[in-house]
């Protein structure tokens, strides 16, 4: 007679548990989504867990401001996602399911005070004739920039498929690293990548999109990512999904249900029970659920190995190590009702999916430093979008939405840079609200018509991201700092550089993982194939 394989066999204790999937699932950011599509798919019963009312994370749609206005409460854009494997398997499912990607030529660009601008294409010819317009020779400076990086392009971005501390994984990042080329690449700052730039409107084009990698344009090892930025627009462009980012959470739980899967909101999951060595069980806010296979968290290792597995036998170093993982700066997210399309005096701007507006690349730099001193930064640089330029059925007819979105926040102020706004080590309403006033200031002089055509307004700052999810920590968006010491091999842990856990089946994915933050779907797809091998 063939042996049981399921929870019976393994776990007797637990025979007569109801409702035994073989995967468990704890939160659904788009990641979780993906990986519960993947297992779905295969034929494995999934349940996946979310404390909040809704599937998706930090991809979220809202109706913030006023009625008829349709924002996106966090992340916005999906370069990464469409450009990955995820995206290549699940694509034409997706698209049955209601995603609908819109796109533009026009990924970035830059906007300063004094009306200088510039646009980025996804066409290399375009971009080197701009980066020409801006300084003679910049063009071919852009050309160089690709060129240096074209021989480590296919093993770099295989690596965002692979689990790193895999075989393959291991050999292809050691393959990189027995480079001196690539390790000097690696090892730069922003600052240093885009100074083969003499325009100071092209440094400041490129350099501060480190900050959405989590990095700032001074720190060592930034300087790799501006790159990857560029090659990432390049492919993917600046798409939208149509409706607004949570389109894509509701397409891959509609997914995940046509093929057996459940989705139960509300819950909140408190413990993954341990026996034996492995997991048998998820505890939750609403019951407990056996488990016979795998436990996917979708959580940082403090909030895994602090909280969830606080009583498996875990050893002392990792726990440690896990108490010290360390977040970084915030985020304020303004989004805006208009009731009219921005003003942009570059007509271009109208087609640019997400602008920064910058005074220049070393400000960029002293907003970063006062953010990493706890200060508010008087002169920040930030990226705005305006969705309805692409999307009109996000506001009514003739009017518009707005997004801004600050990178250079301290999560706990202490100070105003700027000594005009009165903190004490909160995000009160008080303080968010007068420094987003600050940046509307900022806005007002490259968008003539604002703040005229505001009627809405909602700011989210570092505040409400903490209580929106743990895995803000103390209200990063990028669930966890992402400098040097704690990337590639050494994340999420050092000596911890897996999507495996110190229990066998329990995996975890998202942000503080391999390939990091972004919606890239990275994490999830390298689980999923990690599970169904």
């Amino acid at each position: 007679m063939p042996r049981p394989t399921g929870a019976e066999y393994l776990y007797p204790d637990i025979v007569g548990m109801s409702h035994a999937y073989d995967a468990v699932i704890i939160g659904s950011g788009h990641n979780a989504l993906v990986s519960a599509a993947y297992l779905t798919r295969a034929g494995w019963k999934v349940l996946v867990l979310e404390a909040n009312d809704r599937a998706g994370g930090l991809v979220r749609t809202e109706a913030l401001t006023l009625p008829g206005f349709v924002h996106d409460t966090y992340s916005a854009a999906h370069p990464l996602f469409i450009t990955g494997p995820a995206f290549a398997d699940l694509g034409k499912e997706l698209a049955a399911n209601g995603l609908e990607y819109i796109n533009t030529d026009l990924p970035t660009g830059v906007s300063f005070p004094d009306g200088r601008t510039a646009v980025f294409s996804r066409a290399v010819d375009a971009n080197v004739a701009e980066f020409d317009r801006l300084h003679a020779g910049d063009g071919a400076a852009f050309a160089d920039m690709l060129a240096e990086f074209n021989p480590f392009v296919n093993d770099v971005f295989s690596l965002f498929n692979l689990e790193i501390a895999s075989g393959a994984g291991k050999a292809t990042f050691d393959r990189l690293m027995s480079n001196p080329h690539f390790q000097s690449l690696l090892y730069r700052s922003p600052r240093v990548e885009v100074s083969r730039f003499k325009s100071p409107v092209a440094q400041a084009m490129l350099a501060p999109w480190a900050m959405h990698l989590g990095r700032t344009p001074d720190e060592v090892g930034g300087g790799i990512w501006v790159t990857l930025v560029v090659l990432a627009l390049l492919a993917g462009g600046m798409p939208i999904p149509a409706g607004g980012s949570q389109k894509l959470a509701d397409a891959l739980v509609k997914i995940i249900q046509s093929h057996g899967g459940e989705i139960q909101t509300l819950t909140k999951a408190t413990q993954i029970v341990v026996k034996n060595g492995k997991a048998v069980a998820v505890r939750t806010t609403n019951g407990e659920v056996a488990v016979n296979r795998a436990v996917v968290a979708s959580v940082n290792p403090d909030q895994l190995y602090l909280r969830l597995l606080s009583d498996a036998n875990i050893e002392a170093p990792l726990r440690k190590d896990a108490a010290n993982f360390r977040y970084g700066r915030g985020c304020v997210q303004i989004n805006l009702a208009l009731s009219e399309p921005p003003a942009w005096r570059d007509e271009r701007f109208r087609h640019v999916g997400q602008p920064h507006l910058s005074s220049g690349l070393s400000n960029c730099s002293i907003a970063c430093a006062e953010a990493m001193s706890g200060l508010l930064p008087v002169d920040p640089s930030f990226t705005v979008d305006c969705p309805t330029d692409r999307d009109p059925s996000r506001a009514p007819k003739g009017k518009a939405v707005l997004r801004v979105q600050v990178l250079e926040v301290p999560t706990q102020p202490i100070g105003d840079a700027g000594g005009r706004i009165a903190v004490n080590g909160e995000w009160t309403d008080d303080v968010k609200n007068h420094f987003a006033d600050r940046v509307l200031g900022i806005v007002s002089q490259h968008i003539p018509n604002i703040p005229r055509a505001i009627i809405g307004m909602h700011v989210v700052s570092p505040r409400e991201l903490a209580a929106f999810s743990p895995n803000q920590g103390p209200g990063d968006p990028y669930g966890g700092a992402h400098d040097l010491a704690q990337s590639y091999v050494l994340r999420p842990l050092p000596g911890h550089g897996s999507h495996q856990s110190a229990v066998p089946n329990v995996f975890t994915l998202g942000a503080a993982t391999w390939p990091g933050h972004g919606i890239n779907g990275g994490s999830g797809f390298i689980v999923a194939q990690t599970l169904l091998r």
